[in-house]
């Protein structure tokens, strides 16, 4: 006769709990607002019509939290991302308007995105900076230089099929762009969870020092996530552009805050060594039902923008007591 299984511990069992909340706490968050905004819009907000704008709303900020999904699990974060989707949409427009091929021009965005990227790795590494403050910086000068590049107007170029990448109704009812950050997903998963890069970004973020000693070159993984993370917010500014038919230099503004929240909620630590892809997915998702609901009950701008900004101080304060327990347990 098998002996019963040894009752668990009240440390082992607030620990078990711990994990199941930072596991499935962004997914139970997500299916909450959702049960919320349809019990109090059912006829408006559950239909396949607005799972699809929803979906649609989230590609950009989802495509772009890809990247900083990196480097915040490095331990690091961009606050320039929404100046480098705008700086990418206008590089877009300019190229298309000169008579590059929409596919050679949605490469020079992401080009040009991954390079601001890199130069901000560079400052960060290099120069043994702040990588809030390099940023900080770099949001504020790439604007400009989207503003200076665009005369300070949006531009309209001819339409192309890259307009066609964010329209409803395609491919199983969801934009092409939907179907695109979805792809990027599993390679980025699969790259964190497969690859010695991945192991690379979890050691740095977890401990700088350590990773140092093991001998991973942490210089070269912080430059290469920061390049990384460029160029995923110059994929968001290919969807961006489709969204908008155009470029725009004033786009975007404050979008970096939602795309580091989502990352945020889905349970990355801004302290680094910590994150996961499906976690950001949720998170965006998060985002995205939330300013779609808002819309539905009829609320104004201001209000969506304080529910918002509470989401982005909830996040904020998740990750800290998820900091503190286990610094506790440490």
């Amino acid at each position: 006769m098998s002996e019963p299984a040894p009752a668990l511990s009240a440390p082992e069992k607030t620990s078990w709990l711990r994990h199941v909340l930072t596991a499935f706490g962004p997914l139970v968050g997500l299916v909450a607002v959702c049960v919320l905004f349809a019990v109090l819009r059912y006829d408006t907000f559950v239909s396949r019509d607005n799972f699809s704008i929803i979906m649609q709303q989230t590609a950009v900020i989802g495509v772009a939290a890809l990247g900083m999904t990196l480097v915040i699990i490095a331990g690091g974060i961009d606050l320039s991302v929404g100046s480098i989707i705008a700086l990418g949409t206008v590089v877009i427009a300019l190229l298309i308007e000169k008579g590059v091929s929409p596919f050679l021009a949605a490469l020079g965005g992401v080009g040009a995105a991954a390079i601001c990227g890199g130069l901000s790795g560079v400052l960060i590494t290099r120069l043994r900076l702040l990588p809030f403050v390099v940023t900080l910086g770099m949001m504020g000068a790439l604007r400009g230089a989207a503003k200076g590049l665009a005369g300070e107007q949006p531009i309209y170029p001819d339409e192309t099929w890259l307009n066609n990448l964010m329209q409803l109704g395609r491919h199983g009812g969801l934009p092409s762009g939907v179907w695109m950050m979805l792809g990027f997903a599993v390679l980025v998963a699969l790259a964190l969870r497969y690859t010695r890069f991945g192991r690379h970004v979890f050691a740095v973020g977890s401990n700088e020092l350590t990773a140092r000693l093991c001998g991973v070159p942490v210089e070269r993984v912080k430059l290469l996530v920061y390049i990384l993370g460029g160029a995923f917010a110059g994929l968001g500014a290919v969807l961006q552009f489709a969204y908008l038919t155009g470029g725009d230099p004033t786009t975007a503004v404050g979008l970096e805050l939602n795309i580091i929240a989502a990352v945020v909620i889905g349970g990355a630590s801004l302290a680094g060594g910590q994150g996961t892809v499906t976690g950001t997915l949720v998170g965006a998702l998060i985002m995205s039902v939330v300013a779609n609901g808002c819309t539905k009950l009829g609320l104004s701008n201001w209000v969506q923008e304080i529910v918002t900004g509470g989401i982005i101080i909830a996040a904020v304060l998740l990750d800290y007591v998820r900091r503190r327990s286990s610094a506790a347990r440490a």
